[in-house]
């Protein structure tokens, strides 16, 4: 799945150690109360492993749902006692393919975290679905369970495509079942993936307003990329992946998709993340407001705040070794890191400048210490790169392409 993915890949910021020690922080220990609270849940399994996909994803013949599910509800437990009392604003059903899980299990884990933390009225659960036609069956089951957003992996809405990408879905496939979410859940959400193998631009424009006029409320456009370890990142070192947009097709369709979602009035939040308002996924909006999460479940990344201190924690990632170390050790987890001062700041301006409403700039300057380089702002400015209005800095239209390059001038 892919609207979890993107997030996931920011949290592996090494900490350095060599900034000013964390017992100084304790004037932005309620820092995170900016971003809100929230749980991840990671299922690491799937029916099929996809040949774009570096995420922590397994396929298994036969999967003990009782074993996992009281792992799942010890972890939340065990978790809870070290942030207890903070108000739950959303859980986040990740993977791996959420929608293998029985209505069941996402029942008890739901359970789970409500007793564990006092819940918002408004709290947001979203869960990852692969829009085949066994599993749309179970959407009515993950309703009356608790959950209220769901997020389908399209990703495609032409079978060649589809078969290229690996899915195990047919484009029919996927419009029928979203077309059951649609009745089931008030808020759906799905993804595509674009600038695919032999895609044109004018196809790309195309299919995605195809997709807005499904009428979700929410997409998450991804560009494919091709990372090392992955079946793609094989074929292509190896000269099989033919015929993949270049750089300057690829921007062409970065552009198109903001202006196709611009026409039909869905908000390009974050840079790779659209939505109608008020739609916005409010759990991912905790990663890049640098909220607090929990994240339980194999190779999940969980922030933390405890006090002066805010915790990077990291799961165990092989499934079976983390379910045998909840069951025998009580934590699936491996050595939290405490953030430094400097990693902190740096996280926030990480997140926070994906977004539309960019990065509050008080608040980077009262986490890291000092205030981001004026002369390099004044610099990018100039090249019609960033803004500054309202104490935010924002990247421009221009800049968010190359967004990358920009953290890397403006990082101190």
């Amino acid at each position: 799945m892919t609207e979890e993915r993107e997030h996931a890949k920011l949290l592996h910021l090494q900490p350095s150690h060599e900034h000013e020690p964390v017992r100084q922080l304790s004037s932005v220990a309620e820092d995170w109360r900016a971003g809100g609270f929230g749980l991840y849940v990671h299922w690491p399994f799937c029916a099929a492993k996809c040949p774009y996909c570096d995420f922590n994803s397994h396929v298994a013949l036969t999967i003990d749902e009782p074993r996992w599910t009281a792992a799942f509800r010890a972890e939340i437990a065990r978790v809870a006692t070290q942030v207890p009392g903070r108000v739950l604003n959303s859980i986040f059903f990740g993977g791996g393919t959420p929608s293998l899980m029985s209505p069941e299990t996402v029942s008890a884990i739901i359970e789970a975290a409500r007793s564990a933390w006092p819940a918002a009225n408004d709290i947001e659960v979203t869960l990852e679905a692969n829009p085949t036609s066994v599993e749309a069956e179970r959407f009515r089951g993950y309703r009356d369970a608790g959950v209220n957003r769901l997020s389908m992996g399209v990703q495609a809405l032409h079978d060649a495509d589809l078969h290229r990408l690996g899915r195990q879905h047919s484009a029919a496939e996927a419009r029928a079942a979203f077309d059951i979410a649609r009745q089931t859940f008030d808020r759906v959400s799905f993804d595509l993936i674009y600038a695919r193998q032999g895609q044109t631009r004018s196809a790309w424009r195309r299919e995605l307003n195809d997709a807005l006029a499904m009428a979700a409320d929410h997409l998450s456009l991804y560009q494919l990329t091709i990372e090392p370890g992955t079946a793609f990142g094989m074929r292509h070192a190896a000269g099989q992946l033919n015929d993949l947009p270049d750089e300057d097709l690829s921007a062409d369709m970065y552009f198109d998709t903001q202006e196709i979602c611009d026409h039909h009035g869905y908000a390009g939040y974050e840079i790779s993340n659209y939505a109608a308002v008020g739609s916005e996924c409010r759990h991912n909006l905790i990663y890049w407001r640098q909220g607090d999460w929990a994240a339980v479940g194999p190779g999940a990344h969980g922030r933390l705040s405890l006090g002066e201190y805010r915790r990077a924690t990291e799961a165990i990632r092989a499934p079976g070794a983390w379910l045998k170390a909840v069951e025998a050790q009580g934590s699936g987890d491996l050595a939290a890191v405490d953030l430094s001062r400097s990693d902190r700041a740096v996280e926030y301006m990480l997140m926070s400048m994906r977004l539309g409403e960019g990065m509050d700039m008080a608040r980077f300057a009262r986490l890291n210490g000092t205030a981001v380089d004026a002369d390099r702002v004044a610099s990018l400015a100039e090249l019609g790169l960033v803004t500054v209005a309202d104490g935010r800095l924002r990247a421009t239209a221009t800049g968010r392409p190359v967004l990358n390059a920009l953290l890397r001038e403006l990082a101190p």
